[in-house]
């Protein structure tokens, strides 16, 4: 049996990109440090037992009333491709790894020996991209995209940085590496930071907040790692309660609203919603507080039993009935079930977007990256 696991991020619909309604003018001239809101997510499968990609990427806009599923956003693109990360405009994407007849892959330039996949950045709006080397490519490989630098506080420049981070290259120290692409200069280097670590990149590619990049990791005692992107320092946050305080298994993602990393948190005692007040000293304040029954009687049509059903996960490998999946600008992307929802902690309004088998399989294991749809064009070293 073939198991499928969800990797997501965020955009517009194709038909919308070309439609003068979608950017008003006035967001055509702005630079990339104003950040744009959240435009939708892109849903894409993946096997978990397979080194093979499936190319199929699914989109869902949370800006319209009437959800809809698109798949050909990335068809200006040369090749199928995996979405990695994506930041104000800009997507990050790679190569698929794809099972190949031996005689077509073979001759295949950009396939052979894996050693021709690449990595692509691009924004979707205005079907810019551009093709960047990838040496070593590796499916586990996580990404992290950032725009501009603080030595360009007036947002002139909208040159980028690409971080891969990858397991520690030496091979008496476990924890990460971090290589990094700059678009002003158009090569790669590899950072002499090494963050010391013990558990694995989980659910969350790269969010940028504050000049600084953060992924959630794994285990009882999940921790975020940091990357100081200009001062290419790396660390790791505490997050508010490790999962040992719980008899059940939570489930927790992270997110930026506000200017703010946020980290939230379901479990059997309910929705908590934390924002990081201090990087260095792992100080975070209580957003919101809702329990599950809160949840039920506020969105009766949505949901029912949801404390029982969140005692029952006991293992880690149990898929959870209700899971956050991806949070940006105070909108928390989750799946209870096999349904899809976004719920608002601001306006404490709950959407339903769409039932899993509009992505086309029943498996329910999801990876989300948030997305911003803007105009913000390419350099080219």
């Amino acid at each position: 049996m073939v198991l499928i696991a969800f990797q997501y991020t965020v955009l517009v619909p194709p038909e919308e990109l070309s439609s003068p309604g979608l950017v008003s003018s006035s967001r055509k001239v702005q630079s990339h440090q104003k950040r744009e809101p959240l435009s939708g997510f892109f849903f894409q499968q993946k096997y978990n037992i397979c080194r093979w990609d499936i190319t199929t990427i699914s989109y869902i806009a949370v800006e319209k009333q009437d959800v809809e599923v698109h798949q050909t956003v990335f068809n200006f693109l040369p090749e199928p491709v995996v979405v990695l990360a994506s930041y104000n405009g800009l997507v990050c994407c790679r190569s698929c790894f794809i099972f190949r007849d031996p005689c077509f892959y073979s001759c295949n330039p950009l396939n052979k020996d894996f050693g021709g996949l690449c990595l692509y950045i691009c924004n979707p709006l205005n079907k810019e991209w551009i093709r960047l080397k990838w040496d070593e490519p590796d499916i586990g490989n996580s990404f992290g995209l950032a725009l501009g630098s603080s030595r360009d506080p007036i947002g002139t420049s909208n040159n980028f940085k690409l971080i891969r981070v990858v397991k520690s290259r030496k091979s008496n120290v476990a924890g990460f590496s971090f290589d990094i692409y700059s678009s002003d200069i158009g090569a790669w280097k590899e950072s002499e930071e090494i963050c010391r670590c013990y558990y694995n990149l989980y659910k969350n590619s790269g969010i940028f907040v504050e000049g600084v990049l953060h992924w959630l990791t794994d285990g009882v005692k999940a921790k975020v790692l940091t990357f100081n992107v200009e001062r290419e320092l790396s660390w790791l946050v505490s997050v508010p309660l490790p999962s040992t305080e719980f008899v059940s298994i939570p489930e927790a993602c992270i997110g930026d609203s506000e200017g703010k990393l946020h980290y939230i948190l379901i479990s059997e005692y309910g929705l908590h919603v934390w924002f990081l007040e201090d990087i260095f000293e792992s100080r975070w304040s209580l957003k919101l507080s809702k329990t599950l029954e809160e949840l039920e009687v506020e969105h009766s049509d949505f949901f029912c039993n949801l404390r029982e059903k969140a005692t029952q996960r006991l293992a880690v490998n149990e898929h959870p009935w209700i899971d956050p999946l991806a949070f940006k600008d105070g909108n928390l992307l989750m799946r209870h079930d096999s349904m899809f929802f976004l719920y608002n902690i601001y306006t404490n309004k709950m959407k339903k977007l769409c039932e899993l088998n509009k992505l086309g399989t029943g498996f329910i294991r999801c990876a989300v990256v948030p997305f911003s749809s803007s105009l913000v064009p390419l350099n080219q070293a």
